[in-house]
């Protein structure tokens, strides 16, 4: 990487130029710098309103992108050690769908982990792929799904030779990584591209003593959301590309479904960003990690909590584990983890990430401070002083293995018919059920309803859990395929 050339930042620095020059819009967007929206201008900032402006020959043009956008993709593409970088303002799940849609089309099948975020079962719904579920085994305890082991996934190559890809999640939600690198030598041995979701692995790009990163490992393709623990704007990511694919394609899927009115906000946001973590990345994840490092000792030495971390490392299905994760077990104080996270919010004005039936995850990056840090320790000890009680009756367990009875796409344009959630048992579900965050689904369409997942939804749902994807909002009633 040349450090004087990731000094640079085109995007920003054509909006500068663009701002100094005051030119008369007549061109959209209609708030005209701010000023047909007062409101706007004042809650937002009269500089930043004033950015928000339409593509333009000094600006560029994400969707076909010549000058200034594709410098930054470039500059993006070294920092991350990738051959190609895309842009991305829909998202990490616009990121997602867009490696699925570049591999995959109708009828093709894709070898993934169940535990997925929604967005890449999405893609299947749009593309008409099957999906070929590696079920990673789940730490009782903790009630979460683990990494693909090496043996799981050889065994799906091997029962589905004709697939076209691998997905990895690299690293889950709660910080836990599969051996990637093994995964990318085993699907290129067999003609497959790999496909990994590193929403939560930005980081992996630049810090130190933290797990590969997909590029590093061999993968085809990765999404990055630059706006979790990169520092970018909301709905701010990056496609990344290895050697071997083609940058030209896969723009033209991109923009299938990308917006042709892109925001430079965002745009100027991942630029700016890339820049910082290119110059100062290391030391500022190194900060991060000593800070995750830290809580983790305090909250274990409260009594009740887990914070758990490599101290997990099994070699197979959990290979590596990402320290920056502050993952915390809960039911060992007779809290779900969404009542822990309820509890932060209401009583200590503390906002975490999520909490679920078992865990809560605290997201640290390199915004955080130590005295945050202190707040956050101090606050769980008051919880587990305060509002401790029995478990007993208290469900365990954030992944439930589906039986995949028809593909997602199929299933989500058929014939559906309401019926209670008590009631579905037995039936095929013709949506997705989900707590958000994560965003993996208890169901997805497609997929046979049992008695074990209706008790879940219905317990997640009473305990607070913030329940998506089904049509009914109160999720009381689920979609599922007539006979």
């Amino acid at each position: 990487m040349n450090r004087d050339d990731q000094m640079r930042a085109p995007i920003y620095d054509a909006l500068e130029t663009f701002r100094k020059k005051r030119v008369v819009p007549f061109d959209v967007p209609g708030h005209k710098r701010g000023r047909g929206n007062p409101e706007l201008a004042q809650l937002l900032g009269e500089r930043c309103v004033g950015l928000d402006v339409n593509s333009m020959k000094p600006l560029d043009n994400l969707c076909h992108p010549v000058s200034v956008i594709r410098d930054a993709e470039r500059l993006a593409a070294e920092a991350f050690g990738a051959a190609d970088a895309f842009l991305m303002v829909g998202g990490t799940t616009s990121a997602v769908q867009s490696m699925i849609l570049s591999v995959c089309k109708a009828g093709d099948k894709i070898i993934l982990p169940r535990n997925v975020h929604k967005s890449a079962i999405n893609a299947l719904v749009l593309c008409g792929a099957v999906p070929v579920y590696v079920n990673p085994e789940v730490n009782s305890m903790l009630g979460i799904s683990l990494g693909m082991e090496i043996s799981q996934v050889e065994k799906a190559i091997e029962e589905n030779p004709d697939a076209v890809a691998v997905f990895v999640n690299n690293p889950t939600y709660y910080g836990i990584c599969s051996d990637i690198r093994s995964i990318v030598r085993l699907a290129h041995a067999h003609g497959m591209k790999v496909l990994a979701d590193e929403a939560h692995g930005t980081h992996l790009y630049f810090g130190k003593n933290l797990p590969v990163s997909a590029m590093a490992a061999g993968a085809d393709m990765a999404a990055i959301s630059m706006h979790k623990s990169g520092g970018s704007l909301t709905q701010s990511s990056l496609l990344l590309l290895n050697t071997g694919v083609n940058g030209d394609y896969v723009r033209q899927i991109i923009n299938l479904t990308q917006t042709t009115s892109a925001s430079y906000l965002l745009l100027s946001s991942l630029d700016i960003s890339r820049r910082n973590l290119a110059l100062r990345g290391e030391e500022s994840f190194a900060r991060v990690t000593e800070m995750a490092e830290y809580a983790r000792e305090e909250i274990n030495s409260i009594g009740g909590y887990y914070a758990y971390g490599r101290d997990l490392i099994n070699g197979t299905s959990i290979f590596d584990y990402d320290v920056t994760k502050l993952s915390v077990y809960t039911l060992g104080n007779g809290l779900a983890g969404i009542e822990v996270y309820d509890l932060l919010r209401d009583e200590y004005d503390i906002q975490i990430e999520f909490g679920d039936i078992c865990n809560i995850l605290a997201y640290i990056s390199i915004g955080d401070r130590i005295q945050d840090i202190e707040r956050l320790v101090g606050a769980l000890a008051d919880v587990e002083r305060l509002y401790k009680k029995d478990r007993t009756g208290m469900l365990s367990g954030e992944y439930i293995a589906p039986k995949v009875v028809i593909s997602p796409q199929k299933a989500f344009y058929s014939k559906k018919v309401s019926v209670p959630v008590k009631e579905s048992a037995g039936k095929i579900s013709g949506e997705f059920v989900m707590c958000y965050p994560p965003g993996i689904p208890i169901l997805a369409p497609g997929e046979m309803i049992t008695e074990e997942i209706v008790e879940y939804i219905v317990y997640a749902r009473e305990k607070g859990c913030s329940m998506q994807g089904t049509e009914d909002p109160a999720v009381e009633n689920l979609m599922v395929l007539t006979e």
